[in-house]
């Protein structure tokens, strides 16, 4: 019987641990060839000697169940480490199809006392990590497009957060990156839609080492049960997407953990005001604005509410 993946190939950056590990090894469990990418910093904040071994222990793991994977040691926040995975992936397996981004760190401060290096870290690792690869990916495929006079089969799918939804006082940094994400994934489905390829963002909800302070007051279950917050909760929606199956699903916005996957709606206008001449003046502003938030919580952002407080049931 054939599976969902099978022929195609994928690379997953950020792979040796955590989410990256599960959705390396749901892709390979669904057919695809895999490049496993990890730098293999042992510190969050990308501190510590790179190493081969968290990439190649996944790799290994994938071979050892019966499929095919390689290992990929390298820093996807360099434009030139970039190029070489995607040419890795097209090297081994002859083609790619499946790019999913997943590798970041964290440098936590308030915005008082970040440093540039704290924000320019995230943001390079996160962001332009992002960028980089799909950028490679893409010409890729349009190369391939161009060749074959028609659509190709090409999958991205990118890593944010409700952070960038709702804010994360002690994140600045990786909150703005995780916004920009955002951004880079719809205009990469825009510009990739004729070439035959989708691109779309997840907000994963999970427990890993990323998040083990986010998330330290919820306790894992004692019964032997899968933890709500595992990342075996994610992986499958990451499967999905980059699946035959998800070939109408581009430019979306999903959340998922524990069980729920919520798809999130563009921002919408709240409420709109006219001014009464041509524009407006100060005291027609006080009049207008001030009473719609007048009776709001205070400190409320950005309609985030609701998908912060999914629960499941």
């Amino acid at each position: 019987m054939s599976l969902p993946l099978d022929g195609l190939s994928a690379i997953v950056t950020g792979a040796g641990r955590g989410l990256g590990r599960a959705e390396a090894l749901e892709l390979a469990r669904l057919g695809a060839a895999v490049v496993v990418n990890d730098y293999g910093q042992p510190g969050r904040d990308g501190s510590g000697e790179a190493s081969a071994a968290p990439a190649e222990q996944v790799a290994q793991e994938i071979r050892a169940a019966g499929g095919r994977a390689v290992a990929h040691l390298g820093d996807v926040s360099g434009h030139e480490q970039a190029r070489a995975l995607v040419e890795l992936a097209v090297e081994t397996y002859g083609q790619l199809d499946i790019l999913v981004n997943n590798a970041g760190i964290l440098r936590d401060r308030m915005i008082f006392s970040m440093t540039e290096d704290e924000w320019d870290s995230v943001i390079r690792v996160h962001l332009k990590g992002h960028f980089n690869t799909t950028h490679f990916a893409a010409a890729h495929w349009r190369s391939r497009s161009k060749a074959a006079g028609g659509p190709v089969y090409g999958r991205v799918i990118n890593t944010s957060s409700e952070a960038f939804l709702a804010g994360s006082a002690g994140q600045p940094n990786y909150a703005a990156a995780k916004g920009g994400i955002v951004g880079l994934t719809t205009s990469t489905a825009l510009a990739l839609a004729k070439y035959g390829v989708t691109a779309n963002v997840i907000c994963p909800r999970a427990r890993t080492r990323m998040t083990e302070d986010v998330f330290a007051g919820f306790q894992e279950p004692q019964d032997g049960g899968l933890d709500a917050l595992a990342p075996e909760h994610v992986s499958p929606l990451v499967g999905y997407l980059a699946s035959p199956a998800a070939a109408k699903v581009n430019g979306q916005l999903l959340v998922v953990h524990g069980g729920i996957v919520a798809i999130v709606e563009r921002p919408k206008v709240a409420a709109k005001f006219d001014a009464s001449k041509e524009t407006f003046s100060f005291d027609e502003l006080d009049e207008l604005i001030s009473p719609y938030y007048a009776d709001r919580p205070p400190n409320e952002t950005f309609a985030a509410a609701e998908v912060l407080g999914l629960k499941r049931g």
